[in-house]
């Protein structure tokens, strides 16, 4: 039997998922063969609409070799696994002759633990294990929704949190669940045979195709011990968001409310010595803890250094010396055991890494400011520690042992795949080296006409933002700009401070468009609500500029108050930016600016989502039309027709509304 050509099987998954067949789609489909038949890396940037999920699948299913997809957000693995690869798995089985299996996996504390559920969990306070289904009032909504869990953990096949509907809060869940440190290990829990993220485990195991996050990848990838079973091909959707995620899984925190919860939890399980010398460890680091000033620690100071190397010892001691429980009340002390050791040996292992200052390293201290009538406890001082790059650890872990293919729609900023490549940790493109993994980027376009379905305007007469400071000028832009479009507006603000102002001021000016405002509900909520009416506007900050896709006439304006730096205060992207001018590079283009471009390009495609859809993408900083980098940061974003004229913008706003208006009709 001759072997299916790549055309015919993305011919029947495109017909299996209702789609449309695009150009973009097909050279993606081949280029993705190619790399994966290779052993190669390749980048793909695929507009929005081109239909890339299946441009990935279907060249993947076909080589036959296991496959990991990893998506970051939930709303895409979700589609993967309940739309996309059922039914292309069941269109590809008569060419292929095969039906590949595919299961999701993620981190354990996704999943319901069946000990804790039915065991308890160990009470901080007292340390022995505590019925939280009795301790909160069954009439609160922690209650309603812990016996909720109850009745599903008897339903469910999954065991998945996402899977609960609707949902409950991250309190509620940390009821139930437990991280990978606090686990016991399926051999010693008596649920182990039961264990839902066992059980998710094994299936990943037996499957073609495991569709995870970018956080388990990285995890991975960090900690040594695979998580994920071994495969050839690695493929990374939502790509231009690995880099942060990535970074997140490399930070380590500590707070003086997470060094007293490892002092309470350990403290039965030790002799009175060892326990007394963490108390007074923790009780150190907590005095200097509320002294701490927001920013950067280029050296750690010779106080906060002794504070950590006490609680790195006393840490240290008490892993030594965790034995049976004094307490002879306590019941299932594995259970009390682990989520003490669990909590010590973070504690342990971040005051070690700071205490050993690798010159890779960002440390600084992060402040929160409390809300009213809270103490300083509750304001969040922590400090922080994460990597000033993890460019090294992606080329070593990422790019050996498996062809890797990356991609989204934002990808290439400033015209080329060189600034997201170095992130990456990839040499620029065409680089030869023993050393140095092979990779192609490759743009296949988007099956929108941008410049005949949407403006970008500069709005070039407004006064340069300044750091403080109301931007009275840009209100009144911001007010015209939203009449003529009748609404109809996503704004996305660099800072909750602006889009909070925005909102309080165009609410008294033109109360006949609703504001919503993130934060005040949840994000789904809110997006539901805004697609709703189109009269409604939706104002709000960084989530927004990625995570909002309302076709259709409800979203005909996308305002940037400004363009979206980092702030100059950021201690890891200052480093950052230091770190490449000290060798030589440009740090503002690097770091500041490459930050921008993405965020941008991420906003600008909140615009365009269908092939009818028209509208303005509106930024009310001039600098993006004046300054030397506005160039850049607009070659990186999709090719609207530019100008700074602003009647040109209204008079397209109100006759984008006027044919709206009359569709609605």
């Amino acid at each position: 039997m001759t072997k299916p050509s790549l055309p015919d099987l993305l011919h029947a998954a495109v017909a299996a998922v209702g789609g449309t067949e695009r150009p973009g789609q097909v050279t993606m489909a081949e280029t993705v063969a190619k790399a994966i038949d290779d052993g190669s890396h390749l980048l793909v940037q695929a507009g929005t609409g081109t239909g890339k999920s299946l441009g990935y699948l279907v060249p993947a299913l076909a080589h036959g070799e296991r496959v990991v997809v990893a998506t970051a957000t939930l709303a895409l693995q979700r589609q993967l696994v309940e739309r996309d690869l059922p039914r292309t798995v069941e269109a590809l089985h008569p060419l292929l002759r095969r039906r590949p299996s595919y299961a999701m996996l993620k981190g354990r504390s996704n999943y319901l633990c069946l000990h804790r559920l039915h065991e308890g969990m160990p009470q901080d306070e007292e340390e022995g294990l505590f019925d939280q289904f009795e301790a909160a009032a069954p009439t609160s909504k922690l209650g309603q929704d812990l016996l909720r869990m109850r009745d599903w953990a008897d339903e469910t096949e999954t065991g998945d949190r996402d899977d609960l509907t609707p949902g409950v809060s991250d309190r509620a869940w940390s009821q139930v669940s437990v991280s990978s440190r606090e686990c016991l290990g399926a051999s010693k829990c008596a649920y182990g045979q039961e264990c839902f993220a066992e059980m998710s485990r094994e299936r990943a195991k037996l499957s073609d195709v495991i569709v995870t996050n970018h956080a388990l990848l990285a995890i991975d990838a960090i900690e040594g011990a695979p998580v994920l079973p071994e495969h050839e091909v690695l493929i990374v959707d939502e790509a231009h968001e690995l880099v942060s995620r990535v970074t997140g899984v490399a930070t380590g925190e500590l707070t003086p409310g997470q060094v007293n919860r490892a002092v309470r939890r350990a403290a039965k399980l030790v002799n009175e010595k060892a326990a007394d010398q963490l108390q007074t460890a923790a009780e150190g680091f907590e005095r200097l803890m509320e002294l701490a000033l927001p920013g950067r620690l280029e050296e750690i100071p010779e106080d906060l250094g002794y504070a950590l190397m006490a609680l790195r010892d006393a840490a240290r001691t008490v892993i030594t010396a965790i034995g049976a429980t004094r307490d002879k009340s306590v019941q299932d002390e594995d259970a009390v055991r682990k989520q003490a050791l669990a909590s010590v040996e973070t504690i342990h292992d971040v005051a070690e890494r700071i205490t050993n200052g690798s010159e890779w390293d960002v440390v600084w201290y992060e402040r929160n400011e409390p809300r009213a009538g809270s103490s300083f406890r509750q304001s969040g001082a922590s400090l922080r520690v994460a990597p000033m790059s993890v460019s090294g650890l992606l080329r070593e872990k990422l790019f050996t042992d498996r062809s890797v293919t990356l991609t989204s729609a934002t990808l290439k900023l400033g015209g080329d795949f060189n600034g997201v490549g170095a992130s990456l940790g990839l040499a620029p493109e065409g680089t030869q080296g023993d050393e140095m993994p092979v990779w192609q980027g490759v743009d296949v376009g988007s099956p929108f006409d941008y410049p005949k379905q949407g403006i970008l305007y500069v709005a070039k007469h407004l006064a340069r933002p300044a750091r403080e400071g109301t931007r009275t000028d840009m209100m009144d832009e911001l007010t015209e700009l939203l009449q003529a479009a009748g609404g109809r507006t996503l704004g996305l603000f660099s800072s909750m401070r602006a889009a909070q102002a925005a909102a309080e001021e165009l609410r008294t000016r033109v109360p006949e468009y609703p504001i919503l405002l993130q934060g005040e509900d949840t994000l789904g909520e809110l997006i539901k609500n805004f697609a709703a009416d189109p009269k409604t506007c939706l104002f709000g900050t960084l989530s927004l500029w990625q995570g909002v896709d309302v076709p259709g006439t409800g979203c005909q304006l996308v305002v940037m108050d400004k363009i979206p730096f980092p702030r100059p205060d950021d201690p890891l992207m200052s480093a950052r930016q230091k770190a490449v001018e000290e060798a030589g590079g440009n740090g503002f283009m690097a770091v500041a600016a490459t930050h921008a471009a993405l965020l941008m390009a991420q906003g600008a495609g909140r615009l365009v989502r269908a092939t009818g859809d028209r509208g303005v993408v509106a930024v009310l900083d001039p600098r993006l039309a004046t300054a030397r980098y506005g160039s850049y940061l607009r070659a990186s974003m999709p090719d609207f027709w530019y100008t700074t004229d602003r009647n040109q913008a209204w008079r397209s706003l109100a006759a984008i509304d006027a044919a709206a208006k009359a569709e609605e009709k």
